[in-house]
């Protein structure tokens, strides 16, 4: 058989991560928060929401979250274009950099009993270690580009699907196309890893018994990577 045959498609690869990501969002809103460590756009309004004293939601862990995803969308940033310059898999270095952050959370956190709603310091610094995480992972999945597959979060790919649909039937979204598939994928990807981490908490795991298979994956994914798909350009 030929061995391209064996190769998993980047697009595989990108839905992966989208579980973790659904996994790691479980985990952070349920038992390190609630707070988001990929969609900022949470954390955004729940900051905003606790400066006003209104919903009884805490504002720190929003600002802890929202510092820590910045630093590691800089740092990946500078990491992914350095690697670039240096003829590097770009794609590779920033993987690595999510691997390492996420294993450290789940080694960090595995006495870390769930607490919704009034974290501790080893909640906060759980929650900062994965936001800086998922903001090199942002940075990753924007140079990656597969559409329809942002991997850090689903609002585009489900906006996408409908209006690509037999509803909307808007060719500017691939009306017509296979295109539906890979964002059905994706948003079915993010539930299942959103699933699986609130049943992993709602079973009595701590946070870092739920966060080392998320850590896991993340490696796989980079080997694949790495291995798998020797002649894939990424963009």
């Amino acid at each position: 058989m030929d061995a391209r045959a064996l190769r998993p498609s980047l697009t595989a690869l990108m839905l992966a991560l989208t579980a973790v990501t659904g996994l790691i969002e479980a985990v952070s809103l349920l038992a390190l928060g609630p707070v988001f460590t990929a969609m900022q756009t949470g954390n955004v309004l729940f900051l905003a929401f606790g400066a006003a004293h209104e919903g009884d939601l805490p504002a720190l862990p929003a600002a802890v979250s929202l510092v820590a995803f910045a630093l590691g969308a800089v740092c990946g940033a500078r990491m992914e274009s350095a690697a670039e310059g240096r003829g590097w898999r770009w794609m590779c270095v920033g993987l690595y950099a999510e691997t390492a952050l996420i294993l450290a959370s789940a080694v960090g956190g595995w006495r870390v009993t769930p607490r919704f709603g009034d974290p501790g310091a080893p909640h906060l610094v759980e929650a900062a270690l994965l936001s800086m995480a998922m903001g090199i992972r942002n940075v990753t999945s924007m140079r990656v580009n597969v559409p329809g597959v942002p991997t850090t979060l689903v609002t585009r790919s489900m906006t996408g699907l409908l209006a690509g649909s037999a509803l909307g039937r808007d060719s500017a979204f691939g009306y017509g196309s296979g295109a539906w598939a890979r964002r059905a994928l994706a948003v079915l990807a993010m539930f299942a890893g959103g699933l699986t981490g609130a049943l992993l908490v709602r079973a009595g795991w701590s946070v870092g018994e739920v966060l080392l298979p998320a850590a896991v994956v993340v490696a796989g994914v980079t080997v694949a990577h790495r291995t798998l798909l020797p002649l894939l350009h990424t963009r």
